[in-house]
């Protein structure tokens, strides 16, 4: 049951935007970065703020998807054969690498993208820019970019819509 609706579409494209700018002002530019979306809703999140920041500065960055399911920590909870739908292509060495993810909660999913980056090359740096912040971290893990910051109880949900996944763009908190 949805209990709020905490962005709406203007929100969501009003947090890119300053999440874009943010990421060219403390990189001096966009000449060494690429942006790796984890799947799954940080990957269209990934490609929007690749396109404001082509927008903003005329440059394409490169943009790749990461599948972190073999290196989550609760992998036996979710499936007994979980399935890789992804390989990762990308060249990140010696890469300013901005990891992009719809949400961050306990830390956790970060923790094993970190894992499954480093298995695929030695960026110069990694920063993490995330949408929503709903705090209750498990692990020292912070954001370099945040879209809101929305504090939850354990209880509830928060659930990011794009339309490219789901066909409306909105943040919500579920019970």
């Amino acid at each position: 049951m949805v209990k709020a609706v905490i962005m709406d579409e203007k929100a969501i494209a009003r947090a890119i935007t300053r999440i874009a700018n943010e990421i060219i002002e403390r990189n001096k530019g966009v000449g060494n970065i690429v942006l790796v979306g984890i799947k799954t809703r940080g990957v269209p999140f990934a490609h929007r703020l690749a396109d404001k920041i082509y927008e903003i500065e005329g440059e394409n960055l490169q943009t790749y998807t990461l599948d972190i399911t073999l290196y989550r920590d609760d992998l036996k909870e979710i499936s007994p054969q979980p399935t890789v739908n992804e390989e990762f292509t990308g060249d990140i060495n010696g890469r300013i690498v901005v990891l992009v993810d719809d949400v961050i909660y306990t830390g956790r999913t970060v923790r094993a993208a970190l894992d499954a980056l480093i298995d695929k090359g030695r960026p110069n740096k990694v920063q993490l820019a995330v949408l929503v912040d709903r705090g209750h971290r498990e692990l020292p893990i912070r954001p370099d970019y945040i879209g809101k910051n929305v504090p939850t109880s354990k209880t509830e949900i928060i659930g990011v819509e794009f339309k490219e996944v789901d066909g409306i763009d909105e943040v919500v908190i579920k019970e």
